[in-house]
């Protein structure tokens, strides 16, 4: 029996499996992935998306998405377009757009971003900010610290009995 091979077919099969989040990345450019044996400590830049399957200890900055896989211990401050963690994560993570907790993940930490996924089965312990404008306030924040509001002004006898009589 003689079998005719398709050319398109064996292109397809040729190609190897890819998990969702990294088919998903993909999409979007070009992906950085530090394999389940690294482990690196200091500051890792992004130019495109980023996978991390090994163990990092510093600071991350992505111009893309940052998917940390189930083999992953991470323990740094992240900052990038969106974060999927589905393995051990210990720091603050500040994302433009979407920020998920995939089963099975744990983050210790804060998380700043427009919104924010809880899969069942992932464990958050910190705080969480969903703010439209975090993109904004991370340009305004490096660009000078924020401070309370405050008047020179001294409070008139008006005000003064106004807060007398609240109290």
């Amino acid at each position: 029996m003689i079998w005719k091979r398709d050319d398109g077919a064996a292109d397809r099969d040729e190609q190897p499996k890819q998990t969702e989040g990294a088919r998903h990345m993909a999409g979007e450019g070009e992906v950085t992935v530090i394999g389940q044996g690294a482990r690196l400590e200091g500051n890792i830049v992004s130019a495109g998306s980023l996978r991390i399957d090994g163990n990092i200890k510093g600071q991350i900055s992505a111009d893309g998405d940052v998917h940390l896989s189930s083999q992953s211990q991470v323990e740094a401050d992240i900052r990038a377009d969106n974060v999927v963690i589905a393995g051990r994560f210990k720091g603050n993570v500040t994302v433009k757009g979407k920020a998920e907790l995939a089963r099975g993940g744990r983050i210790d930490g804060n998380i700043t971003a427009r919104s924010l996924v809880v899969q069942e089965g992932g464990i958050f312990c910190g705080q969480s900010v969903m703010d439209q404008s975090v993109g904004q306030a991370q340009a305004a924040s490096s660009a000078a610290p924020a401070r309370p509001a405050t008047s020179s002004k001294p409070p008139t006898d008006e005000q003064e009995g106004d807060r007398a009589r609240v109290s």
